[in-house]
């Protein structure tokens, strides 16, 4: 006979707060943890708990060489890889006292700018979803395939490339685009903007098919604005949630579009421009808001900026080599110590090296935009309803393996 057991539950007095546990999940906070202490639906204290992934990346870097350390820098970030290794190779090559071919700078820049809008499609489509409008999603991720498809013609994978090398790139963009590639565009086209390909083929030269996903994804920008940016729903949960004051952004440290959200116009491709962009004429969109709203539009006009950056170097860039020569894995880099910055979708990203003169580094040091934007977390989510946490969470497009290096 089988013994029924007795469980019994016991009610633990709290007072007049809960606290709780909110991730690490996917959908949601992704492998991020906040402890949420609530009095009713308002909450009164958020205390972000991170480190779940990756923690070592500094580490790594002392046991792999300058070369090998490339694809797993890559990996905090990797819908915005090329952002995050840019100034690790910078560095490298401060330490090296080596500059890349003019081909390469631009090349470099091309990359960083598909990757930023490819970041930021991600970023809105899923705010989308939070915001309960699921067919942002959709348009943005339709739409950003077209641009992954760019960085895998360029770099020769979909997401992490290894692209950057200290001394230039890996390899030179192709001449011609794949005819299967231009059918599955054009399309796309027809059936996004319901009309063909003006003059009916769309090019197979690479400059030129380039410049054509540019004027299209520009044209769709557009037609992103009225359908989620300017909806009454979309700025009735934005507007006016998780203000971030000038002065509090500029205190708490933040960068990228969380601090110009907050009207502080601050971009390193500005600021201490390298590569191509000091021949690049761009704006750097800034918003006075300081809400989640402004945020997402700072967000928004940069994708609009990134397609004029990429169309200027691709008009821009110049014939020749796209490397130094030098060996691929065994480089050896002068003593020293070095640090280097480059602007990567989420923000500022900077990388400190020290080389003791072997073919490894002897310290790295990395402080990513989103560490740096961490800090707002706890001070915006506070005296807000529950139901606004993902709201401000995604709006701080906080990634959290890339905090945790």
């Amino acid at each position: 006979m089988v013994k029924e057991e007795v469980r019994s539950l016991e009610i633990y007095e709290t007072g007049p707060t809960l606290t709780f546990s909110m991730g690490p999940q996917h959908p949601g906070t992704g492998h991020f943890r906040m402890i949420i202490t609530v009095v009713g639906d308002i909450v009164v204290r958020c205390d972000p708990d991170p480190g779940f992934v990756h923690r070592g990346e500094e580490k790594l870097c002392e046991y792999k060489t300058w070369i090998t350390n490339i694809p797993h820098l890559e990996r905090p970030a990797i819908l915005d890889s090329a952002g995050l290794v840019y100034p690790y190779v910078l560095a490298v090559e401060r330490l090296m006292g080596v500059e890349p071919p003019e081909r390469a700078k631009y090349l470099r820049v091309i990359m960083a700018e598909l990757q930023r809008i490819c970041s930021h499609l991600y970023w809105l489509g899923l705010m989308g979803v939070f915001a309960g409008h699921a067919t942002m999603y959709m348009w943005c991720f339709g739409d950003r395939e077209y641009l992954v498809d760019l960085t895998q013609l360029i770099g020769g994978q979909r997401i992490t490339h290894s692209y950057f090398v200290p001394g230039g790139v890996r390899n030179d963009a192709p001449s011609k685009v794949p005819t299967e590639l231009v059918k599955d565009f054009r399309r796309y086209y027809r059936m996004m903007l319901g009309k063909d390909y003006p003059g009916g083929e769309v090019p197979e030269d690479f400059r030129k098919y380039v410049l054509a996903v540019c004027d299209f994804f520009d044209t769709r920008l557009d037609e992103y604005y009225p359908m989620l940016l300017d909806s009454p729903i979309f700025i009735y949960r934005t507007k006016g949630v998780g203000v971030l004051k000038r002065e509090d952004a500029i205190s708490l440290g933040v960068v990228g579009p969380v601090l110009r959200g907050s009207g502080v116009k601050s971009d390193t491709r500005i600021d201490e421009p390298y590569d191509a962009y000091p021949y690049i004429k761009f704006n750097v969109p800034v918003m006075d808001g300081c809400d989640s709203y402004s945020r997402m539009m700072v967000g928004y006009y940069e994708m609009k900026e990134s397609v004029k950056i990429i169309k200027q170097a691709v008009e821009q860039m110049p014939e020749g080599p796209v490397k130094l020569k030098q060996h691929p894995i065994t480089i050896k880099v002068p003593a020293g110590e070095v640090f280097a910055s480059a602007e990567a979708a989420r923000g500022q990203c900077s990388f400190y090296i020290r080389s003791d003169g072997t073919d490894r580094p002897y310290r790295v040091k990395i402080c990513s935009p989103s560490f740096r934007n961490l800090t707002a977390m706890p001070y915006l989510i506070r005296d807000v309803r529950i139901a606004d946490i993902p709201i401000i969470y995604w709006s701080l497009n906080y990634w959290p393996v890339e905090c945790d290096r």
